[in-house]
């Protein structure tokens, strides 16, 4: 079956797409290279300049009239996808200090309530913070990390009412519920309390980047502007955050850039001075914690490429210390650690797919005299959490406490929502605390498959697919495969609520885990970075063309989907491989690679060189300049398009998308529809609240399905 003609084309055909101006503009490298940008107006930091703004108002209005005859589509698909949510649901809750902290949701609302009860969940209960209180009235609302002091009386929390992640740090006295004077502004959401309870650490931004640049302590009831400069980071390829070691013995600034990172520490009963447990180094990267009298620290030095586990002993500041605890192992990933009393649970990556490894206090495994099959797995490598399905994603959950043999994580598939579980240590006992409910959704119809496609140089890359039972796969079906694939950063298997309105309409829905994130550890990502990148494009591309060839859909019903460097992605398969699909939804893009990499006052661009090379480097502008969106369209004809941005995105900044588009419009020989949405009012989540994000998933997916000649109405 092939896609028919798509009943946006007669609005399309009535409609008139707007026209940017061109402007001529040179954009030059320090070497001499020079590229025509004529849609460089475009960008205005202040999101005031008329013309622009006349320009995306355009684009939406444009917008407006593509989509309108499937106005009724997609309010079928947000009704389904809304009505899949729990309206009055709440998250599991955790003890710590005495108290058990919880988020819950009331029915009709959009944010959410935290709370906490002195005690047990029997006792009366203590708002924290009504967010839909905070929210009413603003366009765009959030709230970032939540802070209380060691007396557990003051709560410090972080608002952004813009969308642009520049936070406002604001203070509550959790006894009587008033609202301190105290307001710290242009800083990122990461804050800790010192042991005195009324001095707080943070991170300030520079105003225009958004780098976090300098660490300040603020004492409650003095002026913001007399806050005290504790640390101050002079290398801007460096992000940094404040944390409180699993002990509560230190406080710690973390410093980390993409090869290289740093840990400072001071004693958080008494903060004067933060000394670094070891210098950094470039191309050594740790993470540290301090447990038991020790430091633990997760580390790439001395080769380990996938990283080992070290310990150092209190006091220490150079790797000199460093004494190898778990040892490197080139087929297996360290993610993470979770220190207990009586155990150590490590996050652990293998052949794709995620483990939890437990070990006994003495470092070895751990082996219980009593472990229930049904809760864990042994084999020649140690004692593992164990999975219920061969395609999942398992991570270390919260777990507040270190006193307790009960380790707590999550679980889920494409096929099973969100659980969350805790293990006992000692008996192999496993409990189930939570699955996610998800209303009228029966995970018997459906089937989750992994399997691996070979592609042009010889690799095996992992792909996660989800379908609905008695789906045929016979090459006529639709498919939307996504993809991220930078920063090493994984897209794991899980359950995706809105995507089942795909799958009861016969879709198939995939995951390609392509290089360039971290799936199979970090030679994945290496391989995906730098002047290696085109491999996370082509992968795509070869899964893409796997996945048709091997009957899972028709080569004309295809749709890709990625957001932000997900993005890019999408941008550089559509110039690459435009016959391979029928339609792209691409999310606050990163299309115009060359001039941003080349700009260092936009925000991310020097924590980014490592990521993506520096294009002052010639070698690193030839290569980037072979693929970046913006720069390599042509005249030919395009797929149809969703592009989406929002004009306070601080990460991917709106006018790369808006040139993209402009470019676009005047080189596509195409007849399919390019649609290109800005919310006026957001940033680079998008929307704020539960249910409004879903409006505009609706939208997308409403274009998708049409493009796809998928049959609307209810799914079944």
């Amino acid at each position: 079956m092939s896609a028919p003609i798509s009943p946006t084309l007669a609005a399309v055909a009535t409609a008139t797409p707007p026209d940017a101006a061109k402007k001529p503009h040179v954009v030059k490298a320090p070497f001499g290279a020079e590229r025509q940008d004529e849609y460089y107006w475009l960008r205005d930091d202040t999101r005031k300049h008329p013309q622009m703004l006349a320009y995306l108002n355009a684009e939406n209005a444009y917008a407006d009239a593509v989509l309108a005859p499937l106005k009724p589509l997609q309010d079928t698909l947000y009704k389904e996808i809304v009505g899949r949510i729990k309206q009055d649901d709440a998250s599991v809750p955790y003890r710590e200090r005495g108290f058990w902290y919880y988020t819950r949701f009331e029915s009709g609302k959009d944010y959410p309530i935290h709370a906490r009860r002195e005690g047990s969940m029997e006792a009366p209960e203590q708002i924290l913070l009504d967010v839909n209180a905070l929210a009413e009235g603003k366009g765009y609302y959030s709230v970032g990390d939540m802070e209380v002091t060691q007396d557990n009386t003051i709560l410090a929390y972080a608002e952004d009412a813009v969308g642009r992640r520049q936070y406002t740090i604001r203070f509550k006295n959790l006894a009587t519920g008033e609202l301190y004077a105290d307001q710290i502004t242009g800083v990122s959401p990461n804050m800790v309390w010192a042991d005195d309870n009324k001095t707080l650490f943070y991170v300030e931004n520079d105003p225009e980047t958004l780098l976090t640049v300098r660490v300040k302590k603020h004492v409650l009831g003095t002026p913001a502007a007399q806050d005290v400069l504790v640390y101050e980071e002079e290398d801007d390829s460096f992000y940094m955050g404040v944390g409180r070691t699993r002990d509560d013995k230190y406080l710690t600034i973390g410093l980390h850039s993409t090869v290289s990172s740093e840990e400072r520490y001071a004693l958080a009963a008494d903060p004067k001075a933060f000394v670094p447990l070891a210098p950094r180094a470039r191309d050594v990267e740790y993470d540290a914690d301090h447990f038991d009298g020790r430091w633990v620290i997760r580390t790439n030095a001395d080769k380990a490429t996938n990283f080992k586990l070290v310990t150092a002993p209190d006091g220490s500041t150079s790797r000199k210390d460093w004494k190898d605890w778990v040892p490197h192992n080139a087929a297996v990933f360290i993610d993470g650690f979770e220190l207990f009393d009586g155990f150590t649970a490590i996050a652990e990556r293998s052949e794709g797919l995620e483990r939890i490894r437990l070990l006994g206090k003495d470092g070895g495994a751990l082996k219980g005299p009593q472990m229930d099959a049904r809760g864990v797995a042994q084999d020649a490598q140690g004692t593992y959490v164990k999975a219920d399905e061969p395609a999942y994603s398992m991570g270390l959950d919260v777990n507040a406490e270190a006193d307790t043999p009960w380790l707590r994580y999550s679980y889920t598939s494409m096929t099973t929502p969100a659980t969350t579980y805790e293990l006992n240590t000692v008996t192999g006992e496993r409990r189930l605390l939570k699955q996610q409910p998800v209303l009228g959704y029966d995970p018997a119809k459906y089937t989750t498959e992994r399997l691996w496609v070979t592609v042009r140089d010889g690799t095996k890359v992992p792909v996660s697919l989800v379908y609905k039972k008695g789906f045929k796969k016979d090459g006529t079906a639709a498919l939307l495969q996504y993809g991220y694939g930078s920063y090493g950063m994984s897209m794991d298997p899980g359950f995706s609520g809105p995507v089942v309105s795909l799958l009861d309409r016969g879709m198939v829905y995939a995951i390609a885990h392509i290089r360039g994130g971290q799936e199979m550890g970090r030679a994945w990502y290496e391989d995906g970075k730098l002047l290696n990148k085109k491999n996370t494009f082509t992968d795509f591309i070869d899964v893409t063309e796997a996945l048709v060839k091997q009957g899972y859909a028709a080569k004309d019903r295809v749709a890709a989907m990625g957001g932000s460097a997900g993005g890019l992605l999408m941008g550089a398969i559509t110039n690459m491989a435009p016959d391979d699909y029928r339609v792209i939804i691409s999310q606050v893009p990163f299309v115009d690679v060359v001039t941003t990499m080349l700009d260092p006052t936009i925000p991310l661009t020097t924590n980014e060189y490592d990521e993506w090379g520096n294009p002052e480097d010639k070698a690193f502008y030839d290569y980037i300049a072979t693929y970046s969106p913006y720069d390599n369209l042509k005249a030919r004809a395009y797929p149809a398009m969703f592009i989406g941005t929002g004009l306070w995105d601080s990460q991917v900044q709106y006018w790369e998308p808006a040139k993209y588009v402009a470019r676009l419009r005047d080189l596509d020989t195409g007849k399919q529809p390019v649609v290109f949405r800005t919310n006026m009012e957001a940033g680079h989540g998008g929307k704020s609240g539960r249910f409004r994000r879903y409006g505009e998933m609706a939208e997308y997916y409403a274009f998708m399905l049409d493009q796809l000649g998928v049959s609307g109405g209810q799914g079944k």
